[in-house]
């Protein structure tokens, strides 16, 4: 039997005749869901358009996000200098302001000067690697949507909160970067934007998921 296909060639997941629902039970429920989400991101990290998507939209985002908290920059004087904190345990730990840590070694090598603050630096990987994997499976689905098992229109819109929560997530160190005045409301709001942003990136995913057909 063919699945019906939507107005822009995906194909759509039909109702499955006795499939668990959210409401009557929601356990198998979710974990069919996941299972189905788990089924899209290894087929689109099983590609090579797909790994090569991850890596690069990971490394960017990395950069970006670094070079947005001020702790990549070309405002060396020159020459190679490598300076550590005395704690660089307790002092790793210590927030500047939401979802910023302090930093523990200062390195220049040239006109490039990195500040290494740990948490950060995971944080930003993990971010990165989450729009990563939400790019990599709209570009697998889009080009080759049989990989991921759904249809390439919920590819190519599962790509979209992938870019807006990668913007979001800097939000608040670009304000500092450009110069703008934020009032207390706007700072308020802005602590939001990670924990949105990564919410909304899991959410895509799980939609993503939702979309994908596994055969009985």
């Amino acid at each position: 039997m063919t699945a019906p296909t939507d107005d822009r060639g995906g194909t759509e997941t039909a109702p499955e005749s006795g499939a668990p629902t959210p409401r009557t039970a929601p356990l198998a429920w979710g974990g069919r869901l996941l299972a189905r989400t788990g089924v899209a991101v290894r087929g689109a990290v099983g590609r090579r358009d797909g790994r090569a998507t991850l890596v690069v939209v990971a490394a960017l985002y990395l950069l970006t996000y670094l070079w947005a908290l001020r702790d990549l920059t070309a405002s060396g004087p020159g020459g190679v200098d490598v300076f550590v904190v005395a704690e660089p345990v307790s002092t790793a730990l210590t927030p500047l302001s939401p979802f910023l840590f302090e930093a523990v070694a200062r390195v220049e090598a040239g006109p490039i000067v990195y500040l290494f603050r740990p948490v950060n630096v995971a944080l930003g990987i993990g971010l990165g690697l989450l729009v990563g994997v939400t790019l990599a499976v709209s570009v697998v689905s889009w080009r080759g949507p049989e990989a991921c098992r759904i249809g390439a229109g919920a590819g190519a819109t599962a790509g979209v909160p992938g870019l807006l929560s990668g913007f979001a997530c800097c939000g608040p160190q670009l304000l500092v970067v450009i110069g703008l005045q934020a009032s207390a409301g706007l700072v308020a709001a802005m602590q939001w934007m990670v924990p949105l942003a990564v919410a909304s990136l899991l959410l895509t995913l799980l939609w993503v998921g939702s979309r994908v057909r596994i055969p009985e």
